[in-house]
């Protein structure tokens, strides 16, 4: 598919900067959409998922997985489920493994590549036997996973699935990583290395000889992290082997449900590896946008509205 022309969005000074539209949203955004339901449910391996159902009464189900050490009540992720709530959708957001406030059982936590759960999450809506049609929203690291999951075993993808989009999607996983390494981006290495250094030392305490902590103070940035413990502990040879075999760049040829990817021009996670250009230039699926504005998951204006371009595109999108 070729390229698509982002309709209007020009956000106004000082919201012209990839930087401030990363960070903006998340200190001053404020959304409140209380679940339907709580539950938590179990993996077929033994573990457990918390999960938030917000219904609107829909014979369509959203599934929305967020990034990088976020969680279901995360800001951006409310703020897409309400959007989906009022055009229309039941919306089911989960939490990734060991983000939630209790630790998950199992060795091993999430990870970039690891598509399991979202597979779980989907199937767990769709036995409901409420629903008539299903799609997937992934942010960052969870875009990474609705792209994945469908591109490596599209088989295994239920019918009913019909459309997905993938927001701020580092879909070549070693360019984001480096990319987030350099200094213009210590503010957010920062604030990664302190959630999943703290998440280390509470998995130490259930598998002290799989987290051993004297390699804490050693990692200086998140490519040391996913050398020290993400790699090791999932079965990849190094953090480069981790990124190679779980980026969904190398499986989006394989998409059979039209799929958007949604990641602005001036993302300061990204890389021009992480656009996929050719890739939805030669496939009958695969939409890509890069509106010039943007940042990481931000996409917002001012005076902060209650929805996002990214949200507002996002629904008409999915209701095409």
């Amino acid at each position: 598919m070729p390229l698509l022309q982002p309709p209007p969005y020009k956000p106004k000074f000082p919201l012209q900067s990839g930087h401030l539209q990363t960070i903006f949203p998340r200190l001053f955004r404020k959304v409140s959409l209380p679940p339907v339901v709580k539950r938590r449910i179990e993996t077929p391996d033994g573990d457990f998922l918390d999960i938030d159902w917000h219904l609107a009464s829909s014979s369509r189900l959203a599934v929305i997985a967020h990034g990088l050490e976020g969680n279901s009540r995360r800001p951006y992720v409310l703020g897409m489920a309400r959007a989906l709530v009022l055009a229309g959708w039941d919306c089911i957001t989960y939490t990734f493994r060991g983000c939630s406030n209790d630790p998950n059982k199992k060795p091993g936590m999430y990870h970039s590549g690891d598509t399991r759960d979202i597979h779980t999450v989907l199937e767990y809506g769709l036995n409901h036997g409420i629903y008539d049609d299903a799609a997937l929203i992934g942010f960052s690291m969870g875009g990474n996973h609705v792209l994945k999951y469908l591109g490596e075993d599209p088989d295994k993808v239920p019918a009913k699935v019909k459309r997905a989009i993938g927001i701020s999607v580092p879909c070549d996983l070693e360019a984001s990583a480096v990319k987030l390494c350099e200094k213009s981006n210590f503010i957010y290495s920062s604030y990664f290395l302190r959630s999943l250094k703290q998440k280390i030392k509470v998995k130490n305490k259930q598998f002290p000889d799989l987290y051993p902590l004297e390699k804490l103070s050693s990692i200086k940035n998140i490519v040391d992290f996913d050398n020290a413990y993400t790699a090791p502990i999932n079965g990849f040879a190094d953090a480069s082997d981790y990124y190679r075999q779980s980026s969904c760049k190398q499986f989006l040829d394989n998409i059979r449900v039209p799929s958007l990817v949604l990641s602005a021009e001036d993302d300061p996670f990204l890389t021009p590896e992480c656009y996929p250009v050719e890739n939805a230039e030669n496939s009958q699926h695969l939409y890509l946008q890069i509106p010039k504005y943007g940042g990481h998951v931000g996409f917002a204006d001012l005076p902060m509205e209650k929805q996002l371009w990214s949200e507002d595109r996002t629904v008409r999108f999915l209701n095409t």
